[in-house]
């Protein structure tokens, strides 16, 4: 299935503060379950999404080096918590405190991933927004996708060292 390009809106959405998104993937990033709560907010049938990737909500806001870090733990079998911006089939947008986890076979080998998301705190959104707008320029900055990419990682580095802490330390304090 071709995926239409769709536009962001400045328009956002929200979900139920107790109401949790459930998505699976392989290996690949394809998904491979989405609960309810995700459809809804996302505005997709469950047909439109399951295998496809799971950048169809990617909102173009969201700095490459986010879903660099990301992809970089779970694949080394780690979880990770994220805050993330995402995009809703009519280009609306939604942000989300994301828990992404590794899922194990009966062996312990890894399969998939698996993430719940739920409803950040706004005082959270309001510190992480503008970073990921300077990260993102950083990355736009740079003559090519990877050199770009290296520069936002690099800035996120830059950052959590000047304020002295680890990722999750500075996730967790906001």
């Amino acid at each position: 299935m071709s995926r239409p390009t769709i536009r962001p809106t400045d328009r956002e959405v929200f979900f139920n503060a107790d109401d949790i998104i459930v998505s699976k993937t392989d290996l690949k990033g394809v998904i491979t379950y989405a609960n309810d709560v995700f459809l809804g907010i996302a505005g997709y049938t469950e047909a439109e999404v399951l295998g496809q990737p799971h950048n169809l909500i990617r909102h173009p806001d969201m700095p490459r080096a986010v879903f660099a870090l990301l992809w970089q733990e779970v694949q080394a079998g780690r979880e990770i918590f994220a805050y993330v911006k995402n995009m809703t089939k009519t280009g609306d947008f939604y942000w989300v405190l994301a828990h992404v986890t590794p899922s194990r076979d009966l062996s312990g080998q890894v399969v998939g991933y698996h993430s719940n998301r739920r409803t950040p705190e706004r005082r959270a959104v309001a510190v992480v927004g503008p970073l990921y707008d300077t990260i993102r320029k950083i990355e736009q900055a740079e003559a090519s996708p990877r050199d770009g990419l290296a520069a936002g990682l690099r800035a996120i580095e830059q950052h959590l060292s000047s304020l002295g802490v680890s990722y999750g330390e500075f996730l967790f304090s906001l």
